[in-house]
């Protein structure tokens, strides 16, 4: 047994440490250290919680559905054109899609005239129905619509699957105060809500560890905190993996000022640190951070004139994913990163006694990047025709499952195939021709077992 001779001092800080690392270690786990800049994919999960108005982001403004949206929303309705209008989607040569932007969506609008953004219509999950925003939101995050046991999210079940049993300094990353659903189950999660200020809150900060000026031998509660963490219970093998998550973060040299000319959201704020976790070469692979307040049952406002905050929210939506594409592509790493983002359903296509809307059910889906087959719709536009809406209850339908963009994304951008452990109630995928990248056949059937892999925790 090594003799390691501790001050009194120096055991209550190591004790204190322990308890209080050990607390939070479940959502701080690290993997095996990749090769710093590995070539690899990293998906991006936006997630816009509380149900986003996709009508009035993604406007009709021709033929008779224009007609019918001015009818059911005579006070919410998006202008066809003019100074408050939407912006015009059209296809790579010029012809009109019956579709605009919102106006305030100027920087998507950029990239969709770019090919960067492509639209899947009526997106959402087919099998369930739920005006619950708590129901909806975790069927979303586990990937299990209609079912909500499971323990484990779908980003954990997608990183687990890795056909290529790989290993990364940060494979998930969730930009929260807390672990997201999405990332349940998984060890080698990390979250954090703001990597500057990822630290062990132990006290005094000068009890946290030595620094230039200080007392001569001082060590703090960080100095100390490894060896009191080389036994094999669960609580140091917990805390072990957290103090190593502390120690890899406090070495990256993660920024707080945003780069110029970025909005300072907190949105953006997440999305830069996103970014920059991507440039470090951390092998980040999936990444998954929220935007929310689209619950909107009054006062939800138009573009140009009355109450604004739709139009400041689809601001801060679009400006903040702009400068986030822009910072990728000035970097040369914008051609290995899909940003995909999704709303659990969509708003009820007439509007309220309120002046706002309800919840709905179809709502359009972002992707984004470089390898995106962009300026174009995918999946099936029903139409507003009230005849086509009364059957679901005057929401627009879902004809497009959100697993099956997902699983694109997962087979030609991470190759992964495994549908059957990452989605398992989903069946019968077959490629919209979203992304660029490779096809496999999808493996379905009873989901495997965990696999082990081997973690090297403090390295």
């Amino acid at each position: 047994m090594a003799d390691h001779p501790l001050s009194r001092r120096a055991f209550l800080k190591g004790c204190c440490a322990t308890a209080a690392i050990a607390g939070i270690a479940p959502s701080m786990f690290y993997a095996q250290p990749a090769i710093a800049g590995t070539p690899h994919d990293t998906l991006v999960h936006v997630f816009l919680r509380g149900g986003i108005d996709g009508l009035n982001l993604v406007v009709p403004v021709g033929g008779n559905d224009r007609g019918h949206y001015e009818e059911a929303r005579p006070s919410l309705a998006i202008a066809a054109s003019g100074a408050y209008g939407a912006l015009p989607l059209t296809l790579q040569g010029g012809a009109g899609t019956g579709f605009g932007l919102h106006p305030s969506a100027g920087g998507l609008h950029a990239l969709w005239q770019e090919s960067r953004l492509a639209i899947v219509h009526a997106c959402g999950m087919s099998t369930t129905l739920t005006r619950s925003h708590f129901d909806a939101q975790l069927y979303c995050d586990l990937g299990t619509p209609g079912r909500a046991g499971g323990g484990s999210g779908w980003l954990a079940r997608a990183w687990d699957s890795d056909p290529a049993g790989a290993s990364a300094d940060m494979p998930l990353l969730g930009v929260a105060s807390g672990q997201p659903a999405s990332l349940l189950g998984a060890a080698d999660a990390l979250s954090m809500a703001n990597p500057t200020e990822f630290a062990l809150n132990a006290g005094p900060w000068q009890w946290r560890e030595a620094r230039p000026g200080g007392p001569a031998g001082l060590q703090g509660v960080n100095d100390v905190l490894a060896g009191f963490l080389a036994g094999r219970s669960a609580v140091e093998h917990q805390s072990r993996a957290a103090e190593a998550a502390l120690r890899r973060i406090s070495q990256l040299p993660f920024a707080a000022t945003l780069p110029a000319g970025w909005p300072t959201s907190t949105f953006a704020r997440q999305l830069w640190t996103v970014a920059q976790a991507i440039r470090f070469g951390t092998g980040l692979r999936y990444a998954t951070l929220d935007l929310g307040g689209w619950d909107t049952h009054e006062g939800q406002g138009t573009a140009g004139s009355g109450y604004h905050y739709y139009q400041n929210k689809i601001s801060e939506l679009s400006e903040a994913l702009t400068a986030f594409y822009v910072e990728m592509a000035a970097g040369g790493e914008s051609s290995r990163v899909t940003v995909v983002a999704q709303s659990e359903f969509g708003r009820r296509v007439r509007q309220n006694g309120s002046g706002g809307t309800d919840h709905g059910y179809g709502n359009p889906l972002l992707v984004l990047g470089d390898t995106v087959n962009g300026r174009r719709f995918y999946g099936t536009w029903p139409g507003l025709d009230p005849e086509v809406l009364a059957p679901w209850f005057g929401d627009l339908p879902v004809t497009t499952d959100y697993r099956q963009v997902f699983s694109e994304l997962l087979i030609r951008r991470m190759g992964n195939n495994r549908l059957g452990q990452v989605f398992p109630q989903y069946a019968g995928y077959a490629p919209l021709g979203i992304v660029q990248g490779q096809d496999q056949p999808p493996v379905y059937g009873r989901p495997p077992g965990p696999r082990t892999r081997i973690r090297v925790l403090g390295g």
